[in-house]
């Protein structure tokens, strides 16, 4: 009887566990705890699940605790290597690692892989935290030091408490949905002293367009609200922008003020 190479069996990773081939289940963690379908025997597993919930937040709290001042960075998983985007940030992080900032990312390929390889080859710290997904991706293999989750919502939690920033680059659903998480939790007070970047104006320039013209035209968000945002086309002005917002000078000083000299506005004129 031929067994199929372990190279090229499916794999998933469940916390901890590992699973290959037939033992790997139809659904995933997540899925299971939002699916309300079915009996309602859910009540009697739903208590197991905060006990495997809380062990998450313990690892994860356990293992960053002592990262220090770190920037998040998010962006396609679609971005292949050697693409301009791709090289645009392993720039942009090796620029943050030699600025004193861990680098946390979702661990897996594309934008991620080159954030986490930009820190490490800067020798910063590279940080990559994965989730559980129906298509396994692994965490890639310049990641430092990483996690990999169960549920999105505690591997959401460490992203916000564990950066002083956020950087954003191309991308899609999952990239959008971590950065109008970062800016709702800004605009309600909930974080505070949080620069959220947006790297490729061109890119970004016809949702920043949209926000102004038609969200806070038709008054869904304040004038204000836009100014959460700012955007940068190369490394030296991420880096310019996130220690501004934090009161530190180009030597990576505290500035005087408590937020230094405030970035420029994202909004194309």
């Amino acid at each position: 009887m031929s067994m199929e190479p372990e190279s090229r069996r499916t794999m998933r990773r469940q916390g901890p566990a590992m699973l290959r081939g037939r033992a790997i289940p139809k659904t995933t963690t997540d899925q299971r705890l939002l699916d309300r379908r079915g009996p309602s025997d859910w009540v009697h597993t739903d208590p197991w699940r905060v006990l495997r919930i809380q062990a998450e937040f313990v690892e994860g709290f356990g293992l960053l605790a002592e990262t220090g001042k770190a920037v998040s960075v998010f962006g396609s998983s679609r971005a292949r290597p050697g693409s301009e985007q791709y090289e645009l940030t392993t720039q942009i992080t090796a620029a943050l690692a030699r600025a004193g900032y861990a680098v946390i990312t979702g661990g897996g390929p594309g934008i991620m892989e080159a954030a986490n390889k930009g820190a490490a080859s800067a020798h910063g710290i590279s940080v990559g935290l994965g989730i559980e997904l129906p298509q396994e991706q692994g965490l890639n293999e310049f990641v430092d030091i990483g996690l990999e989750f169960r549920y999105f919502f505690v591997r959401k939690t460490m992203f916000v408490k564990y950066s002083q920033a956020f950087v954003v680059l191309p991308g899609g659903f999952g990239t959008l949905d971590e950065l109008f998480e970062a800016v709702t939790l800004v605009q309600t007070g909930k974080i505070t002293r949080f620069p959220i970047v947006l790297v490729g104006s061109s890119y970004w320039s016809g949702l920043l367009a949209w926000l102004r013209d038609v969200v806070c035209g038709e008054g869904k968000v304040s004038p204000g609200d836009l100014d959460l945002l700012s955007i940068a086309d190369s490394p030296d002005e991420v880096v310019r922008i996130i220690r501004a917002a934090h009161g530190e000078g180009a030597g990576g000083e505290p500035g005087d003020g408590a937020g230094g000299e405030p970035s420029e506005p994202a909004w194309p004129v």
